[in-house]
């Protein structure tokens, strides 16, 4: 491995790295990652720095469940993937919660809950189709799913003195109806997390010291809020202007009261890509391998 590479396991832990997900991910130890938590591009045109929105369906499915079969690997027996998505997209109305479940647990995991994120986001409705009219109606979801799969077993094991749940938090939390407003605050991203969206997978489905990694990671809530509240962290992103911004929000969040919190990083790592021929010789394997596939498929 070159040098300007992240080169090992202690480095990949509490560091804000430019890369993409799915190589960076295979460049993580295995068993490595207790919670991951994220939100892939919605695939629907969204302006990200440094990501094109706008792949054919089947591709973007194809590419995120490349994601999704590096991430089975790095994470630890019994870890856990929280996936926020739309109930459905918005071209054509695919029901994309169901699409990405299934390649989800195709790739190994098993899916341990559904929750209902309701953002009251109504007031802000523009969209209607047929005013008042049965002709063709719009019904538009004020809600999104936090989909939450288990790496075989679904027991975590963990020291019980670092959960740090409170009684109240665990009942509350448990209802899978979790009403929170979207985030205001948007950081320089179009789509950012509610912090307390993620305190709740945090406390809920980690213990403190536990490494918490968000490989869509944009401007750092995840990182923020796991160092915040005594978890290791890591925030992986492509967008060099997602990462810097990240970092300068991990500097800037105070931590709560009695944790013992993660050193911060004093700069945003890069992850070199692949080299050209070797993706070139990857993605010629692969699309021969689709045209047979096609072909015996006729």
């Amino acid at each position: 491995m070159r040098a300007s590479a992240v080169a090992s396991a202690v480095e990949l832990v509490d560091q804000v790295i430019h890369g993409d997900a799915r190589t960076t991910l295979r460049r993580l130890p295995p068993d490595s990652i207790h919670l991951a938590i994220t939100s892939p591009p919605y695939n629907v045109g969204i302006r990200y720095a440094g990501y094109s929105d706008d792949r054919s369906y089947a591709a973007y499915r194809r590419w995120l469940k490349g994601v999704w079969r590096a991430l089975h690997r790095a994470l630890v027996p019994g870890g856990r993937f929280a996936l926020n998505v739309a109930p459905t997209s918005i071209k054509n109305f695919r029901p994309i919660h169901h699409d990405l479940t299934r390649d989800v647990t195709e790739v190994g995991f098993g899916l341990r809950a559904e929750i209902l994120w309701y953002k009251q986001t109504m007031g802000r409705r523009t969209a209607w189709g047929s005013w008042r009219s049965p002709s063709n109606p719009h019904v538009i979801p004020s809600w999104e799913y936090v989909l939450v799969f288990s790496k075989g077993p679904m027991k975590l094991e963990g020291d019980p003195a670092k959960a740090d749940i409170t009684a109240e938090e665990f009942q509350s939390f448990s209802d899978a109806f979790w009403h929170i407003p979207p985030e205001r605050n948007r950081r320089g991203h179009p789509a950012p997390f509610p912090d307390e969206l993620i305190r709740r997978l945090v406390k809920f489905y980690s213990y403190r010291t536990n490494v918490v990694l968000d490989m869509f990671g944009g401007t750092g809530t995840v990182a923020a809020v796991a160092r915040k509240t005594g978890r290791h962290f890591l925030s992986i992103d492509s967008s060099r202007e997602y990462c810097e911004l990240a970092l300068a929000r991990l500097r800037a969040t105070p931590v709560e009261a009695g944790v013992l919190a993660a050193p911060l990083p004093t700069k945003v790592l890069e992850m070199p890509a692949p080299s050209a021929r070797g993706n070139s010789l990857r993605h010629g394997r692969k699309q021969a391998r689709r045209e047979l596939a096609d072909r015996v498929a006729k």
